[in-house]
């Protein structure tokens, strides 16, 4: 899959509204986990005790959500590539939500729609939309409103 190419501030802002791309499929692995886990000093057993989380609703250990959020700007990257401005910066996030678990051994996508482009001082401050995917899942397992910041060169 090709990502989106933007040339450019003002092409930029002319998407405002259009999906930009979805992501190939992720493995959420329990290796992942463990590893997101040690990386953040998060070890919550629903994350990385399996035979413990066998007797919860879930059945089994969970992603993090900050786990799923962290594989954002990745994805990102796969999906959409702005050419011919200096750099863009990470600002942060409006609003995150959770509103389903994802469960270790599923998979996961990503959805990326531009919904803002706001001129800032030397830039454009974008916000795009990254809606988390589980496969045969029935409602997003994460719902993020990402702010980036992208300066002219």
């Amino acid at each position: 899959m090709a990502a989106t190419v933007i040339n450019g501030l003002d092409e930029l802002k002319a998407k405002v509204g259009e999906e930009l791309g979805v992501s190939e499929w992720v493995d959420v692995t329990q290796e992942a986990i463990d590893a997101f886990a040690d990386a953040t000093d998060d070890h919550q057993w629903i994350h990385v005790d399996p035979e413990r989380a066998k007797d919860t609703p879930f059945g089994g250990t969970i992603a993090h959500g900050l786990y799923t959020l962290s594989i954002g700007p990745a994805l990102s990257y796969t999906l959409y590539e702005v050419k011919g401005v200096a750099f863009a910066l990470n600002y942060g996030y409006n609003k995150v939500r959770y509103p389903a678990p994802l469960p270790v051994g599923s998979r996961v996508r990503m959805r990326a729609t531009l919904t803002a482009a706001d001129e800032i001082a030397g830039g454009v401050q974008l916000t795009v939309t990254q809606t988390f995917e589980r496969e045969g899942g029935d409602k997003p397992v994460c719902v993020a409103e990402s702010v980036a910041r992208v300066y002219g060169g």
